[in-house]
């Protein structure tokens, strides 16, 4: 073994200097390396059929025997260990030194240099694109030539194309205006563009040909901005393509060829590195083969317990508690390892119970979320300070504050709630002290926001909720939670009193008109009964008393009759209606300069698309509508300066629905009007009973029609109301 050993370092020696000889006995040198570690194998090979024998045979100290060939397997492994890295070192760095690494850096350099140079290049490009694009935003597209045509000659570009959001091409300048098809950019390029607003494109450059020298070019995009301020408006993109100097595509297309092929010879040096160091580690391997080949035979039996505890415990340590491997042995590390094993069993057990555990705490909190994020009601959990820790979407749109954005604030200085906090403070307070005395286990309260002083109107943002506060378990020891629930009952009150004044207005007409005609009818009896027996002035008097009983009898009967109405109006009848021909009848009632059997002259003027569709309704039931909002506008009108009322129909085609709009241009609705003004008596007229409004919103919910009504502002200034319906079209 020491001769073949010296024999293969002097080859080594003599192929380390010359290559070419290295080269031509590589196959010689491996195939003699083999043959070596085939001898070696067969004295292994006969070792261990000794050890085997040996301790079949149980014969004493075989074990230690064992240990101890381990031991100078070792002792043998390491000085080879030593010169085999002394040895990579040396070959590694002879290689290195066949190679001038200032070469290398100045190729590099070069490189870099030409990309810097194309990449200023593309960006100055990108940079008068982009300028360019917003010079076209107000251009049009059939005027778009001309402009193309004179930018081409500001950027000395071969060509100026404008392209629209579909990718067609809407004006071009240079070659591209003589080819039936120009090269569109890719949808990679167009989605890049949009994104960066510019984009810059070196081409020509892939394939270091002579043809490559005259294709080498800069396409630079560059979007349009609108010249409106449209949301859904697809912007345009300019391209504009200038063709890069033939003698720097030389000289780049040069230097990259250059790189190219010192890389290839550097990855030749990386090759013939790796034969060297390949060669040299078999021989290194081949001589200490045997020692570690025996270390691992003998030593078996004390490292494998060893070892498989060791991949055991990384095995744990990164999570995985599959079951482990035991060895069957009657020693103590085969005891450890079947201990480790029932040990890592237990874990895995325990780990299966946790994470069940936790999958069904994250599903129930997953679940808990998803219907606090969709409940209508508002959610807010609190500190004992009255902080806000969270809260749902719905605390947020009823409260019409950004509650997320104030988490870790009291409830109480969020800005517009100050008085709804402090009251829910005070509400915990007093729930925290009496619900031991009590038993109580929550507190529900109403309150009001942004209500008005008693006897005043409520404000148009008025809301009226009912609140409900409890403690929360404690999930930290020493920290207290508590829940608030509120919701938004604004709508439920406004239901409540449209309903009374219909339980009102069902019994005045019941209550009040029965005596009405006996009334008027015994006033009526003593002026013919009474009239010839008294003298003339007293004859006046009772004829002036009984014409006033009368009278008033009268105006109660039409109050009456309007509640009467209000509170039995019957249900609507939906059918197939021409809503323009509807108000065209309708407002044939009113005279040409706007009189009408009431007595008004304001103008009623129509604006009726004609392209609206038939709508689901009742005929009846509708021509109320129209002739109710005409007259609250004519009403309203009456006195202003401009006297004008404007029914209007418009079809949407998006929402494929049917408007009614009617505008006055009277004084407006004052504001704690606004919210109230379908609730029946809530009116601005001396002398009206505000059923108008409320029938005709009884009459939208009929219909399913949505109703609104607000100011019209001019500049700021309040220029007249109007009230809008939109119907649903007829299938």
């Amino acid at each position: 073994m020491v001769g073949i050993g010296i024999v293969l370092m002097f080859l080594l020696t003599q192929a380390t200097g010359n290559r070419e000889l290295y080269e031509r006995n590589y196959g010689r040198l491996f195939a003699l390396n083999m043959v070596i570690a085939g001898l070696l194998a067969l004295v292994i090979g006969w070792v261990v059929v000794r050890l085997v024998s040996r301790l079949r045979r149980g014969k004493f100290g075989s074990r230690l025997l064992v240990k101890l060939a381990a031991i100078f397997a070792l002792v043998g492994f390491v000085p080879g260990l030593l010169i085999y890295v002394v040895s990579y070192q040396f070959v590694s760095r002879s290689i290195e030194s066949w190679f001038d690494v200032k070469v290398e850096g100045a190729l590099d350099a070069g490189l870099s240099l030409g990309r810097s140079t194309l990449d200023t290049l593309a960006n100055d490009l990108a940079n008068k694109t982009r300028a360019a694009a917003n010079q076209l935003a107000e251009t049009q597209d059939t005027s778009a030539g001309l402009a193309l045509d004179r930018m081409r000659e500001q950027l000395s570009a071969n060509d100026v194309i404008l392209w629209g959001a579909n990718g067609q091409l809407l004006a071009s300048a240079g070659q591209s205006r003589f080819l039936l098809n120009p090269e569109r950019p890719s949808p990679q390029q167009i989605r890049a563009v949009r994104a960066q607003r510019q984009l810059a494109v070196v081409e020509g450059l892939d394939e270091p040909t002579l043809a490559a020298v005259s294709q080498g070019r800069i396409k630079a995009l560059a979007v349009v901005p609108g010249p409106g301020l449209g949301l859904l408006a697809e912007p345009r993109v300019l391209q504009v393509t200038q063709s890069l100097s033939p003698t720097l595509v030389a000289n780049a297309i040069a230097v990259q060829e250059a790189y190219r092929e010192y890389q290839e010879r550097a990855l030749a040096r990386q090759g013939l590195r790796r034969m060297y160091i390949g060669t040299l580690t078999l021989s290194l391997f081949l001589s200490v083969f045997g020692a570690i080949f025996l270390a691992v035979l003998l030593g078996n039996q004390l490292a494998r317990p060893l070892l498989l505890l060791a991949a055991g415990v990384r095995e744990v340590a990164a999570g995985d508690l599959s079951p482990k491997p035991v060895l069957q042995g009657k020693d103590e590390l085969g005891g450890l390892t079947r201990s480790f094993a029932e040990m890592t069993q237990q874990l895995a057990d325990a780990r299966g119970a946790v994470e069940q555990s936790m999958g069904q705490v994250n599903a129930a909190r997953a679940n808990l979320q998803a219907i606090l994020d969709n409940l209508t009601a508002g959610v807010i959990v609190l500190d004992e300070q009255g902080r806000i820790q969270s809260s749902n979407p719905g605390a947020t749109r009823i409260l019409r504050v950004p509650l997320a954005a104030h988490e870790g604030q009291p409830l109480a200085s969020v800005e517009g709630v100050e008085a709804f906090g402090a009251a829910v403070q005070s509400q915990f307070d007093d729930y925290m002290t009496e619900r031991l005395q009590h038993g109580l286990d929550h507190w529900q309260q109403s309150f009001e926001l942004n209500a008005s002083l008693p006897g005043l109107p409520a404000p148009n943002n008025a809301l009226t909720l009912v609140a409900r506060g409890a403690e929360m378990p404690s999930v930290v020891p020493g920290q207290i939670a508590r829940l608030l629930v509120f919701d938004d009952i604004s709508e439920v009150v406004s239901a409540q009193r449209v309903q009374a004044w219909g339980e009102v207005a069902r019994r005045l007409a019941h209550e009040i008109k029965n005596p009405l005609t006996p009334i008027q009818l015994s006033a009526e009896r003593l002026a013919h009964k009474l009239g010839n027996r008294l003298a003339e002035p007293d004859q006046a008097v009772l004829r002036k008393s009984v014409q006033t009983i009368v009278d008033q009898v009268d105006a109660m009967k039409r109050l009456v009759n309007e509640f009467r109405d209000y509170a039995r109006l019957p249900a609507a009848e939906l059918k197939p209606i021409d809503l323009n021909a509807l108000v065209t009848d309708v407002l044939n009632l009113y005279a040409r300069d706007g009189e009408t059997a009431h007595g008004s002259h304001v103008p009623v003027r129509a604006d009726l698309d004609p392209h609206c569709p038939t709508i689901l309704g009742d005929a009846q039931q509708l021509r109320q509508v129209v002739h109710n909002l005409v007259q609250n506008a004519q009403d309203a009108t009456e006195g202003a300066a401009r006297r004008e009322v404007v029914i209007r129909t418009q079809w949407s085609e998006t929402s494929r629905r049917v408007r009614l709009v009617v505008q006055d241009t009277g004084s407006g609705f004052p504001e704690h009007i606004l919210k109230r003004a379908f609730e029946p008596y809530v009116t601005t007229k001396d002398k009206g009973t505000g059923l108008g409004l409320a029938v005709v919103k009884k009459i939208a919910d009929e219909h399913g029609a949505r109703i609104d009504v607000k100011n019209r502002l001019d500049d700021g200034v309040v220029a007249g109301a109007q009230v809008s319906l939109s119907f649903a079209v007829a299938a």
